[in-house]
């Protein structure tokens, strides 16, 4: 699908999709746990039903119930209805144990990293054999590290190359691994899945690389929530967590997505605003929220307001730009999944950008450095690549209108409709139907008219 982003300035007042990684998170924990959970305004993009999808094909029962609701920021149906909530009858016994599936079994987790890595930990809790599939992207995502810790854990691990079809199986035995993490999500499934090994068993887990520390911190509050001892040191490159936990009910909303948020942000930045974002909290440990300090230091006008007791939404963020933005240099090792939007922003600033510390950028759905500064190459923007990062030179003014091609990975076609928004011409993006990994209707919300 192809998209054309005509220029113009946006304003008004956002009602941001739910997080992705908290919608993921409490998805798996609501699957393996027991009795049932209800999941309030979950994201509904195909992120999230790939991962409701291989719940399902662990066992878990999973209900949607959709309504007129102006609160959801999910897509509506034919009938004008959104998804609400999620009714999840989790797959943990009375006993402490897990029941799955007593067949082998097998899942498409679509283009959803963040599932992949969750879900073959979980199914690594199991005795039958579960394989995971996905699209061509996840085809060349490589688990090795993962999986190689899987094994030293005592499940059976069965792949070509550490890409999918991967498929595993248990039991969980415990033991000591070393687990290098370019992504966080490595680690992160082994923290949700190991409380959940049979009691007595004892999981330790040296960690020689972290990257994306803030989204450890968020699997980590989920198993403060749920009372999970586990040790670590202060700088997380140890843990350990004994088995024998269990994963209680958990009910409420899913709190907005600081890294779709990034993209409206953006746009504010580059247009000039204003914008209000509804759903999110100042509070939320997700690292991405970063992004709205690095704006205030390139000249945005960033503030955070409360809004009357009982509202729905408690905060709204508010951006906007009437000075000239400023480049500088921007450490993005802890939220790489910033460096698309960050990057546009970027090219319309005086003087260069420097996007640092961020090699595993290279490694998302698709390389974002090679890809960003291609892309942007073609609406006029020089932008210099380095092994771990991207300098951007900014214009200080308006790109070039053109065809751009956001290769099927949703963050670099949000950010190149945003880019889009400042330039002297419409720019044409093509695979916009990827949006909608992460944050369907966000074309529709920049006035794209498809072709």
């Amino acid at each position: 699908m192809r998209a054309v982003i005509r220029p113009h300035r946006v304003s008004g007042i956002f009602r941001l999709p739910a997080s992705k990684s908290h919608t993921i998170r409490r998805l798996l924990l609501a699957a393996l746990g027991e009795g049932v959970s209800e999941i309030a305004y979950p994201l509904d993009s195909l992120d999230a039903r790939s991962c409701a999808a291989v719940c399902r094909v662990l066992g878990a029962e999973i209900a949607e119930e959709r309504a007129a609701d102006g609160r959801a920021a999910n897509p509506p149906d034919g009938e004008g209805k959104k998804l609400v909530r999620w009714t999840v009858r989790g797959i943990g016994a009375g006993d402490g144990g897990l029941s799955f599936p007593s067949s082998p079994a097998a899942g498409d987790v679509g283009n959803s990293g963040t599932t992949l890595f969750l879900a073959l930990a979980a199914a690594a809790l199991g005795k039958v054999p579960v394989t995971f599939t996905g699209d061509e992207q996840i085809a060349r995502r490589g688990a090795g590290p993962l999986l190689d810790a899987l094994a030293g854990l005592g499940a059976r691990v069965a792949s070509e190359k550490g890409c999918t079809p991967i498929t595993v199986e248990g039991p969980w035995k415990g033991g000591r691994v070393r687990l290098p993490c370019p992504t966080s999500q490595y680690l992160s499934a082994l923290l949700l899945a190991a409380p959940l090994a049979p009691a007595g068993t004892l999981t330790e887990i040296d960690v020689p690389l972290l990257n994306e520390k803030p989204y450890i911190e968020l699997t980590l509050s989920y198993l403060d929530a749920q009372n999970i001892p586990y040790e670590t040191d202060g700088d997380f490159s140890f843990f350990r967590i004994p088995g024998g936990g269990r994963y209680r009910p958990r009910n409420g909303p899913v709190p907005g997505d600081f890294s779709s948020a990034a993209f409206p942000a953006a746009a504010a930045a580059v247009t000039g605003g204003p914008v209000s974002l509804l759903g999110l909290n100042p509070e939320d440990p997700q690292g991405d929220k970063v992004f709205f300090d690095m704006l205030s230091r390139m000249g945005c006008e960033v503030a955070w307001t409360k809004e009357p007791l009982g509202r729905a939404e408690p905060w709204r963020l508010t951006l906007s730009r009437t000075g000239t933005l400023r480049g500088g240099e921007f450490d993005l090792n802890a939220a790489p999944d910033l460096l698309p939007a960050l990057a546009v922003t970027a090219s319309y600033a005086e003087g260069p950008t420097a996007l640092v510390n961020v090699a595993h950028a290279r490694i998302k759905e698709t390389d974002r450095i090679a890809v960003m500064a291609r892309e942007l190459g073609r609406l006029g923007v020089l932008c210099e690549e380095r092994p771990d990062g991207l300098v951007v030179h900014g214009t200080g003014g308006p790109l070039k209108g053109g065809a751009v091609d956001g290769r099927g990975d949703h963050r670099v076609v949000m950010a190149l409709a945003v880019a889009a928004l400042g330039a002297a011409g419409p720019v044409e993006i093509a695979g916009a139907e990827s949006a909608a990994v992460t944050y369907p209707g966000f074309i529709e919300i920049l006035n794209g008219v498809i072709i």
